[in-house]
């Protein structure tokens, strides 16, 4: 089984974006797993060489990690399907990233 904190197309892309098109909007990066949404937040904001929760922070069941100076947030499936029931239109963000997409269940 692969390791998401070596998975280096996931930091590699979501870093590329954030640089990319973050005057544009957010960036939310959806992750299959409360661990795995952890652990490429934690891998993405070290590459930066910043702290967690400033450009990049995460959003797990019952755990939030961000301010209002993240751009880049990784979320679970659940997290992004209670927001965008409580707001369709997102317009605040630029992207959205599917990670891991061949993990993901049919219902996501």
């Amino acid at each position: 089984m692969r390791s998401e904190l070596g998975n280096q197309e996931t930091t590699k892309v979501a870093l590329h974006l954030l640089h990319a098109i973050a005057s544009a909007g957010k960036i939310l990066m959806l992750e299959p797993r409360r661990i795995a949404a952890r652990s490429a937040a934690e891998k993405l904001a070290e590459g930066l060489g910043e702290p967690l929760g400033r450009r990049v922070g995460y959003s797990v069941k019952m755990e939030s990690y961000r301010s209002t100076c993240t751009i880049l947030e990784v979320v679970t499936a659940g997290i992004f399907l209670r927001r965008l029931q409580s707001d369709q239109a997102q317009e605040e963000l630029a992207c959205v990233i599917f990670d891991e997409f061949h993990e993901r269940k049919a219902d996501a």
